[in-house]
């Protein structure tokens, strides 16, 4: 018998995507299920066919100057914690409470701070999700820290040290979380771990939405995770498909380089569009712009080079060369089952930390903004395009075709459904 799910998230596409995906396998075996999250995606859940539940902060990821401080290489994760959930906290423990209201189990993305208070207030059902490794801070596989880049150069020296400077980043992020602390204490719960490391986990059951080639299970990682795989979710799953005028692009030349900031970091572009088109005509490359809905300053774009507001990534990256993006965790993994090479130019969050597996894994290089310039990326792209790159992302893509993120996940949360309440 199918029963109630309420999936709470909150973020851009590359957070709302992998949910709907679940949503929509959790409702094909019959269960009840509502995502929880901005009143911005209301019409857009809605229409994929999935309850939904407004919960706050209501923050829209079109407000330009918004996203430009939250993309922030150094304060970008502090001003999303800080500036824009802390001061919310109460209101989105309230909206879920009333969420949660005759379910059976809550599922929360990492930034729902007040998921797991709603759970030990409740004792519903709880399991939580991640979709990044770096989610886990894990000393055996230690992340690219986005405001410290240089301490990932101390990842050879093994758990010891990589555990005392996680441990040194718990202490300085202590005060980051401090309303959760005493909305507990107001609530009668007791104190937990830190809400930005352990306190985050459910003791049930942790969902590592990506796959494992990024990262596998560490020794420090909640023994209560299941690796799934990615819950890749694409438009083209309801009949939107690529756009006639890019279809015909497409099929007037050779695959093109594609270049996309994702749903979020393209409010802040930047020159990353100017030096994108040059380093195109540099190399005498054909190549599509993903630029969004809102106006874009482009220059005048040459033979070859079109741009788009949107395209369904599941169609269009299997038929490109090579893309060139941001590096967050939603574009990086379409890309990947594209069997893709990528360049990668990441901003912030969890950006610089996939990027650095994506060039373990072979099948991609880095750029820095700072170092955006059309010389420098069509040097990269030189050699991203050799037959090695090319080689090793297809090989990648056909492990991860193997992969069922969504089924992995939904099973997982099914026998979790099945066991004693929390």
């Amino acid at each position: 018998m199918g029963q109630r799910i309420i999936l709470a998230t909150f973020g851009s596409l590359g957070d709302i995507h992998p949910f709907m995906a679940l949503a929509l396998g959790l409702q094909a075996r019959g269960h009840q299920v509502t995502i929880a999250t901005s009143e911005y995606y209301r019409a857009k859940i809605i229409a994929a066919g999935i309850g939904f539940h407004a919960i706050r902060p209501d923050l829209p990821p079109d407000d330009q100057e918004v996203i430009s401080l939250l993309m922030d290489a150094r304060k970008g994760t502090e001003r999303i914690i800080r500036q824009i959930m802390m001061p919310h906290l109460r209101d989105s423990y309230d909206d879920l409470m009333t969420a949660v209201q005759g379910a059976d189990l809550l599922v929360t993305h990492e930034v729902i701070y007040a998921g797991p208070l709603v759970a030990q207030k409740t004792g519903i059902r709880w399991v939580s999700c991640v979709l990044s490794p770096i989610a886990f801070f894990s000393a055996y596989d230690p992340p690219v820290l986005p405001p410290y880049p240089a301490l990932s150069k101390l990842r050879a020296l093994g758990p010891v040290i990589n555990g005392a400077i996680l441990r040194l980043g718990k202490l300085t992020t202590r005060n980051w979380l401090k309303p959760v602390r005493q909305l507990r204490l107001e609530l009668g719960l007791p104190l937990a771990e830190n809400p930005l490391f352990e306190g985050k986990h459910s003791p049930k059951l942790v969902l590592a939405l990506f796959s494992p080639l990024l990262a596998q299970p560490q020794p420090d990682w909640p023994p209560q995770t299941v690796a799934t795989g990615f819950a890749l979710y694409d438009r083209v799953q309801h009949n939107e498909g690529l756009a006639p005028q890019l279809q015909q692009f497409l099929a007037a030349g050779p695959p093109p380089i594609v270049f996309t900031l994702g749903s979020a970091a393209v409010m802040d572009p930047g020159n990353f569009y100017i030096e994108s088109v040059a380093a195109a005509h540099q190399l005498g490359c054909r190549a599509v712009l993903l630029v969004g809905k809102e106006p874009r300053q482009l220059p005048e774009l040459p033979q070859g080079v079109a741009a788009f507001d949107y395209a369904p990534y599941t169609q269009l990256f299997p038929r490109a060369a090579a893309v060139v993006h941001q590096g967050g965790i939603g574009t990086t993994a379409q890309v990947l089952h594209a069997g893709r090479p990528m360049l990668v130019m990441p901003y912030s969050h969890d950006q610089p930390d996939n990027a650095a597996r994506i060039v373990r894994l072979g099948v991609g290089r880095v750029i820095s903004r700072n170092h955006y310039r059309c010389d420098r990326v069509a040097a990269e792209l030189r050699q991203l395009l050799q037959p090695e790159y090319a080689t090793s992302a297809a090989e990648v893509a056909q492990r991860i075709a193997g992969e069922d993120g969504v089924q992995s996940a939904c099973e997982a949360i099914e026998k979790r459904l099945d066991s004693p309440s929390d």
